[in-house]
């Protein structure tokens, strides 16, 4: 790497005072359920980060692979019943070795489980939020996972890697670093092919750079470097940067901290984006699609505005009104996304329509602004 590029990782790491740590189950399982070594080994490595003065946050896959090691048939999780069933076998089992690692260290360890579905009511992030900086307060090691054995297929986050970004702004952290199965990005997949180059730091998530991962899964979870580079751009597009690094390389944490350049870095896109927004943008599921025009584009991109019905040339998708929608260019690139103060029917009637047009066509009284500039995040 250039020295600049030195010289930028140093500074992202040394000013990380709160880290959330992700391990995928491709890391954590072996052929009979957990691997006890890797997690004695992350624990040693995040009591060493603790002891260094940094809070630590650990989002742990795993809960199914423990499950499979108790499951009366050893093929079972081929259904989505067999999974949550896996899960609430396996979840007891992987907190234990948890505590046991964790306690050698003389560091207490508490279990979080959560739910997209869960976290979409303000109140309760809130509520999600305030107990996990109250376990940082108290030293204590939250250890989160999905709650696998309620959580639809449609309710899930898809894998872990996307659940690390909402405790990254839960926990208002300074750095997520995804401990993957795979030493970190190559310019293609090197399941495939060998010879792939090896990728140190990515200034911007586009469309080149997703071109360069595989959507096949990691050997054990849902996930695979395609998740991680969905996160990368969620997590970085929010001010935060993020890591993926080998979580079977020897003391992956400890190099990466000392300054070695241990994994792939990603850049964070801005400055740090905190509170309504960021549950906007984290935890609200995106219902449907905004086409707008030119001007649009440049008023909420450029100018700080809020968006005007008179700026919507497509309404995609059915939604509510107070449901979040992404707004696109006509080109199809994201540009914000929020909460939309009408629903798609409404928005059909009005899009290109002035203001001061609205409630004669709708027949009640709404507010001006489909988006109001407080409800809209800039992507």
């Amino acid at each position: 790497m250039k020295s600049g590029a030195d010289d930028r990782r140093r500074e992202l790491l040394d000013g990380a005072r709160r880290v959330v740590v992700k391990v995928g189950s491709a890391v954590l399982a072996s052929p009979g359920g957990l691997d006890r070594e890797v997690i004695k080994g992350l624990a040693r490595e995040l009591a060493l980060l603790k002891t260094g003065g940094r809070d630590v946050v650990l989002v742990s896959s795993g809960a199914v692979a423990a499950g499979l090691s108790r499951a009366p048939d050893p093929t079972a999780g081929a259904t989505i019943p067999e999974k949550q069933a896996l899960a609430a076998l396996g979840q007891g089992l992987l907190m234990r070795e948890y505590e046991e690692a964790f306690s050698g260290h003389e560091i207490q360890v508490a279990q979080i489980l959560l739910t997209r579905d869960g976290l979409v009511p303000r109140h309760r992030y809130l509520n999600a939020k305030n107990t996990l900086k109250t376990l940082l307060k108290w030293g204590v090691v939250p250890i989160v996972n999905e709650n696998d054995t309620v959580a639809t297929e449609e309710l899930q986050f898809t894998d872990n890697d996307a659940l690390a970004v909402l405790v990254v702004n839960l926990v208002e952290a300074d750095l997520l670093v995804c401990l993957s199965d795979t030493s970190g990005l190559y310019e293609a997949d090197p399941r495939e092919e060998p010879d792939a180059r090896f990728v140190p730091v990515v200034e911007r998530v586009d469309d080149k750079v997703m071109g360069m991962a595989s959507t096949r899964p990691g050997r054990a979870g849902r996930g695979g470097m395609h998740s991680k580079l969905h996160a990368a751009r969620m997590v970085t597009s929010c001010g935060v940067p993020m890591v993926v690094a080998g979580g079977r390389e020897p003391a992956v944490l400890e190099r990466l901290f000392a300054g070695e350049p241990v994994g792939t870095l990603f850049l964070p896109q801005r400055a740090r984006i905190h509170g309504r927004k960021a549950w906007i943008m984290f935890a609200l599921d995106r219902r449907g699609r905004l086409v707008l025009d030119r001007g649009a584009v440049d008023a909420v991109r450029n100018r700080g505005k809020s968006l005007l019905a008179v700026g919507i040339v497509a309404v995609e998708g059915e939604f509510a009104a107070g449901d979040c929608v992404l707004c696109v260019d006509q080109e199809g690139r994201d540009v914000a996304v929020g909460i939309s103060n009408f629903s798609s029917d409404e928005l059909a009637c009005v899009a290109g329509r002035r203001s001061g047009e609205i409630c004669d066509i709708i027949e009640r009284d709404v507010e001006e602004e489909v988006i109001h500039r407080d409800n809209l995040v800039v992507l």
